[in-house]
């Protein structure tokens, strides 16, 4: 196995990334390709990205190509090879760096006859990987961005100051903007956005009644409007939330794009949410935000641009589960009163 303190003997001229296949961990990643293209600029650099994902980069200025992929249901090896595998060749890349952990992302780069690849040795693929690099012992008491950097160690690339950031045309947030005005709401009202689900499970989700009476305190100030947003999977508890709220409250889950979900949280004055991709995107295009925690990781997750977390770090927590099997503590402890008080304390003047 290779030290990661030893600087591998490669000058790529051709690289390729797989990137995470969940959206907040997939802005949390991009730093990488930042780094990379800091470190070799005259080195062509694509983006592998599973399903829809890879909209939420295809503007970053520091990837020269994206290689999206549908993830082929089984191991049916006609698929496979004429998806992924194919184009993986046809790329003919000298060095793949596996952000995913799973045998089979080893597997699609092997197979793609990458020459070098590099990623964490796990899930029995070290064999796989020419370059197999142990997990940093610190892993589960630090970032999950700082984790993705010491990948890049070895290539000769220290740790970065580099943050998560997400990049939009302007023709997009003109869009949100002229979508938003079309809900009466303008840039000089506090535009708050609230996203209240998580993809991973009801276990990272503050309770619904919450969020709704914390929007009924909201919306006593008369300039605040409130967006909700949302997946399709999570359309029905925002419609649950917002059922007879005034009009100043508009649900947009399951309404948006990926990309208009991305301009729209820029709009913002203020965003809350649990831990989740939202949170993510939010932090990484700078809006202020605050985030609540129960099931997971405050150190590894936490939205790495600022913003302010309540965690109540009950003894239970993180207990990483999809849903509480006792009287999930670790959410209910965290009151509307203090949520509310947050708020109005860093929510910033509109922007004129």
């Amino acid at each position: 196995m290779v030290n990661p303190l030893v600087h591998l003997p490669i000058a790529p001229r051709n690289i390729i990334v797989r990137m995470p296949n969940w959206l907040g961990d997939l802005v949390m990643a991009t730093p990488i390709l930042t780094d990379l293209r800091n470190f070799w600029p005259e080195t062509k650099i694509t983006a592998m990205c599973q399903g829809a994902l890879g909209v939420v980069i295809q503007e970053d200025p520091h990837i020269d190509e994206l290689l999206n992929f549908k993830r082929p249901s089984g191991w049916l090896h006609r698929q496979v090879h004429g998806d992924i595998i194919q184009p993986l060749r046809q790329g003919r890349y000298d060095l793949g760096i596996l952000l995913t952990n799973s045998f089979s992302s080893a597997w699609w780069f092997w197979r793609g006859h990458v020459e070098h690849r590099l990623g964490y040795a796990t899930h029995g693929r070290s064999l796989l990987l020419n370059h197999p690099i142990p997990f940093p012992k610190q892993r589960k008491t630090q970032h999950l961005v700082v984790t993705y950097k010491m990948l890049l160690e070895p290539l000769g690339i220290p740790i970065s100051e580099t943050a998560p950031r997400l990049y939009l045309t302007e023709a997009e947030k003109k869009e949100a903007a002229e979508w938003l005005n079309n809900y009466g709401i303008s840039s000089t009202d506090s535009i708050i956005g609230i996203n209240p689900g998580a993809a991973y499970g009801s276990a990272k989700c503050w309770p619904p009644d919450r969020f709704k009476k914390l929007a009924e305190m909201l919306l006593e100030d008369p300039k605040v409007k409130i967006v909700y947003f949302g997946d399709k999977s999570g359309a029905s508890l925002v419609q649950e939330i917002c059922s007879d709220l005034p009009d100043r409250v508009i649900n947009l889950a399951g309404k948006t794009t990926l990309r208009q979900l991305i301009a729209l949280i820029h709009h913002c004055h203020f965003f809350l949410t649990n831990d989740s991709g939202p949170m993510h995107v939010a932090s990484a295009l700078g809006v202020p935000l605050l985030a609540l925690f129960g099931s997971t990781s405050d150190v590894a997750t936490s939205p790495y641009n600022g913003g302010k977390v309540l965690h109540k770090h009950v003894p239970c927590s993180p207990c990483h589960r999809r849903e509480c099997p006792i009287d999930f503590r670790c959410m209910t402890q965290i009151t509307v009163n203090e949520v509310y008080q947050e708020i109005r304390k860093t929510l910033p003047l509109p922007r004129t």
